[in-house]
């Protein structure tokens, strides 16, 4: 189950910009997956016009979001989102972040690798202080997939999923299956990171979701959104992807 967004923290040209506005966290969230019309974000907002007038102004002002003309109608106006996530905020998760801790010092005894352990605590201590670090780790696994993506030598959707998943094992990420039906999944066993983790009620995998994507975009420049639905971390025997169109 996904944690609520009461604070956010984003990146743009200007720098950090931190928000706990309820109004325009919503505005924001709705930017997320494309451009969006005002009289849609008053819809899904279910607020006024004119409080989302102001909010929309406010953000433009901070420059988190532009306003853009429609390119098939000069009249229509929508608004894009023009920075990253960095973080949310959710209650912290001390419990995860102890037990990584005993990890760490056990890797050094056990044979397990002590570099992959710490990679994980760099994520539990700010889950441990209430930083929910997905979106900053899905733009990080976003621009690797974006470079490594140009060896890959595939020109086809599925030729690109059979390497990804070649990869995946040629690097010990894990054992992935794709699978093809009305849509495209992606199962993972062994995941690197989070398969020995208990629930935590949420699931962990942003950064290889945004690798996958970086990926397809690098060599087929296809826009696509890869989604974690299932994970170890939310109690799950598999970490499971489906991706979309975006």
């Amino acid at each position: 189950m996904e944690m609520s967004r009461n604070t956010a923290i984003l990146s743009n040209d200007r720098g950090m910009i931190a928000l706990d506005s309820p109004v325009k966290l919503k505005i924001l969230e709705l930017l997320e997956n494309g451009y969006t019309s005002f009289d849609e974000l008053v819809e899904k907002s279910r607020k006024a016009k004119s409080t989302i007038s102001v909010h929309l102004h406010d953000l433009q002002n901070m420059d988190l979001i532009h306003e853009k003309t429609h390119p098939n109608d000069k009249r229509k106006k929508y608004f894009v989102l023009n920075a990253i996530y960095l973080a949310y905020s959710e209650p912290p998760i001390r419990q995860q972040y102890d037990r990584q801790m005993d990890l760490i010092a056990s890797s050094l005894f056990d044979g397990d690798s002590f570099k992959e352990k710490l990679f994980c605590s760099l994520r539990y201590v700010m889950e441990a202080h209430g930083i929910d670090p997905k979106p900053i780790l899905k733009k990080l696994g976003n621009d690797i997939g974006l470079r490594i993506g140009r060896e890959f030598k595939s020109k086809d959707s599925q030729g690109i999923l059979n390497e990804i998943s070649g990869f995946w094992k040629q690097h010990g990420l894990g054992d992935m299956t794709i699978r093809n039906g009305n849509g495209i999944e992606i199962s993972v066993v062994n995941c690197y990171h989070c398969g020995k983790m208990p629930d935590v009620g949420k699931t962990l995998c942003s950064m290889d979701e945004g690798f996958i994507e970086g990926v397809f975009f690098s060599k087929l420049k296809y826009a696509c959104r890869v989604s974690e639905i299932e994970c170890y971390g939310a109690g799950d025997n598999n970490c499971k992807f489906i991706i979309e169109e975006k």
